[in-house]
């Protein structure tokens, strides 16, 4: 485990309840062509990874598809667990090792995981071990640079003067990649995956202003973070950036409307793993 998958572990402890309440729909919009993309169906076996809320669960046992789910925080397992009580068998579990023999799955998906590994590769080589040769494996991430709604609030507390804390690690750059269909494409396919494509998928996400400044405001993610640094001082002077910033994605009804773009790539399992 490298020092940057120390501390995602860190910052997401306990913030299963948050997640649920401010930025689980934003990730949810994927969902079905994530499935789509790994090809599940009736009677697949499938494993979601990084489960999360548990959205792709649900969705894939909506299918009929027989669903195993894993998340490294033991929150999210139980968030997962409320959403498809009985019928998924979910665990804790994280990247990039986990507990199941080779070629163990029809499809694993993984919805915006890779966000938060500390060796991509190797995680996409640990998904197409246990996938079995000629099953599919579908992901998705933030693109970079990422789009105007996503960066409203580190916008926010750039004006602030807010700045990335020093323990916070960024991605070794060996273990970085492009942001981009090209580069994650290719990471697919430096993971062994046969016929690896990637597409953006864009979205306004609509959702209210208070909803949107809680999820970061209560230390989700790398953002959450940054917002934090510098305590209720810093909180406040973010908060008066974010209130006006807000203008440009705001609608009559007060409501935000904030463009997102994430990549989504799938490739089917070559029969060598390792």
């Amino acid at each position: 485990m490298t020092a940057f998958d120390r501390v995602e572990r860190r910052i997401w402890s306990g913030k299963a309840e948050a997640y649920a309440r401010t930025y689980a729909r934003l990730c949810a919009h994927p969902a079905a062509a994530l499935l789509d993309a790994a090809q599940v169906g009736p009677g697949s076996r499938v494993l979601d990874v990084g489960c999360g809320s548990g959205t792709v669960s649900a969705a894939a046992v909506a299918r009929d598809a027989t669903v195993d789910a894993v998340d490294a925080d033991p929150g999210m397992v139980t968030a997962t667990r409320r959403s498809v009580p009985g019928a998924a068998a979910v665990r804790i579990a994280g990247l990039p090792e986990l507990p199941y023999a080779d070629d163990t799955f029809d499809a694993v998906v993984g919805n915006f995981v890779l966000n938060h590994v500390g060796r991509p590769l190797a995680a996409l080589t640990e998904l197409r071990r246990i996938t079995r040769p000629g099953g599919r494996v579908a992901v998705t991430i933030w693109r970079a640079p990422a789009a105007p709604g996503q960066t409203l609030i580190g916008r926010a507390a750039q004006s602030a003067g807010l700045t990335r804390p020093a323990w916070l690690p960024a991605l070794d750059p060996d273990d970085d990649f492009p942001r981009t269909p090209e580069g994650l494409a290719a990471l697919l396919g430096a993971a062994g995956f046969l016929e690896a494509k990637c597409s953006e998928v864009a979205w306004d996400h609509e959702t209210g202003a208070e909803e949107w400044w809680a999820g970061a405001e209560q230390g989700i993610g790398a953002i959450g973070q940054v917002l934090n640094s510098r305590g209720p001082e810093g909180m406040a002077e973010a908060r008066r950036a974010y209130d006006g910033l807000s203008a440009e994605f705001r609608t009559q009804s007060g409501q935000l409307v904030l463009p997102h773009v994430a990549l989504l790539a799938a490739g089917t399992a070559s029969g060598v793993a390792g």
